[in-house]
């Protein structure tokens, strides 16, 4: 059975896990169905390429973080929308989907991310 509010909770942690805690391995252990289908080009495709990329991540740029600023779940579809803080005082709006299986596993992702403007034509922020 899938649970959309067991789903955003297990969205946030494996989110949590495999960017700020740097533990793609269990990340994918845990939260990850038999098959993962990725949609972001810079990353390929299946568990291994997901490791590989996040691998590489946390060894190229050290304390990373990420906050989930809102989450919204839909039957097995989850979407977060976060706030990314890179080295270098790089930072990012990202919105992530994810498709969850029968079991509870995430089997999708999509992703679209931007950098945070240095104007804006308003004051409404970007979370």
């Amino acid at each position: 059975m899938n649970d959309p509010e067991t789903n955003r909770k297990n969205a946030i942690a494996f989110y949590d896990m495999m960017f700020n805690q740097c533990e793609a391995e269990r990340a994918i252990a845990a939260y990850v169905g038999d098959q993962y289908i990725q949609h972001n080009p810079h990353v390929a495709n299946g568990k291994q390429g997901f490791i590989d990329y996040f691998n590489q991540m946390a060894q190229d740029y050290p304390g990373k973080q990420v906050i989930v600023k809102r989450s919204i779940a839909d039957g097995n579809m989850v979407v977060l929308h976060c706030h990314q803080i890179w080295p270098d005082d790089l930072e990012y709006a990202g919105m992530d989907i994810f498709r969850f299986d029968d079991d509870g596993k995430i089997v999708e992702h999509w992703d679209v991310l931007q950098t945070l403007p240095e104007t804006s034509a308003h004051a409404n922020g970007m979370f």
